[in-house]
């Protein structure tokens, strides 16, 4: 059934190969890429539409967001949901929540809306235009896929200093104290898998209201761990030299003996294709919850702590203006 695939930073390393699956094996599917840099002087977008050149249906799309920018997630909401109304977009299928965000070379970055930046980007923007956006998929329902990592989980990455946790004071997410001391790396990085970790949580409650509401309840929500990816570009972005240098010269090359110990090891083309057929409900059709790759999984405890995930999708539709009168799913806001 023909649709509308929405994926956020489509020029990553992972999603580039996911889009051109989706495109060589999906091609009834109407594509919206979003990148923050559209035009053609960035290299990873020019990559992306080098892909979509190639491959595209003439149904395809790639459009400016600037998930730093909560007043333009709203905006780009409302545009895509205009498009579905009028037709000029199928229904959705499928929203990928790709994009992220981390600094492990500086002190924390502020957004214009005032919220840490790692945070607003890979969470918090994906909330608001997920939640802007249920409304809009068909009939047949679809799917909402959110990029997770085993960064959440405390004491899974070697990269971790600080154990991802939700605070008491859930402000400190949106608004953290001043690091002391100064440690770029480690406090960079437990930034990135705090809004890993929140990404899970709030799939949980996602799916709870989902599953309660007569017109969405064929919508389903998904977290995937794509794994450890060691040629993303991630790893030579807002990184310390130390870590392109491994990137380059040891978990690429000696990928295959490396994956003998962590088999989530492997390339982000790879990643790719296995969140395309998830979007895409080829993958465990009509399921909902934690992957691994491409296996069911069980997350970490703090994930699957009810209490917490209340408040925590609470405050997040406070902090990214989502009320019941600009979601569908209404009932989640009374």
């Amino acid at each position: 059934m023909a649709g509308t695939v929405l994926i956020t930073g489509a020029n990553s390393s992972l999603a580039i190969p996911a889009v051109r699956h989706l495109l060589t094996q999906y091609p009834d599917q109407a594509a919206v890429l979003t990148v923050r840099n559209g035009s053609e002087a960035d290299v990873n977008t020019k990559k992306l539409r080098d892909t979509v050149s190639q491959h595209s249906n003439g149904k395809t799309s790639i459009r400016e967001l600037d998930l730093a920018d909560l007043a333009a997630v709203h905006d780009f909401a409302r545009t895509i949901a205009a498009e579905i109304a009028d037709g000029r977009l199928p229904p959705l299928s499928s929203i990928v929540c790709n994009a992220y965000c981390w600094n492990l070379v500086s002190e924390a970055e502020v957004t214009k809306d005032g919220y840490e930046k790692s945070f607003q980007v890979t969470y918090l923007a994906h909330i608001a235009l997920v939640s802007r956006l249920l409304g809009r998929f068909g009939p047949e329902g679809g799917r909402v896929v959110l990029l997770s990592s085993d960064t959440h989980w405390p004491g899974k990455s070697p990269l971790e200093r600080y154990p991802p946790v939700i605070p008491d004071d859930l402000e400190l997410l949106v608004k953290p104290a001043p690091d002391k001391p100064i440690d770029n790396l480690g406090r960079g990085f437990q930034r990135y898998a705090v809004s890993k970790l929140a990404l899970v949580m709030w799939m949980y409650v996602l799916n709870r209201h989902l599953e309660k509401d007569r017109s969405l309840s064929n919508v389903t929500a998904v977290a995937i761990n794509p794994g450890n990816l060691t040629d993303s570009r991630a790893l030579r972005t807002n990184t310390p030299q130390m870590l392109v240098y491994m990137s380059k010269f040891v978990m690429q090359p000696l990928r295959p003996l490396l994956r003998l110990k962590d088999p989530t090891m492997r390339t982000a083309a790879e990643a790719g294709v296995d969140v395309v057929d998830l979007a895409m409900n080829r993958a465990f059709p009509g399921e909902r919850g934690y992957f691994t790759l491409l296996k069911r999984d069980i997350s970490s405890p703090e994930s699957r702590d009810e209490k917490k995930q209340r408040k925590l999708w609470v405050k997040s539709a406070e902090w990214a203006r989502i009320t019941r009168e600009n979601t569908a799913l209404e009932a989640a806001f009374e």
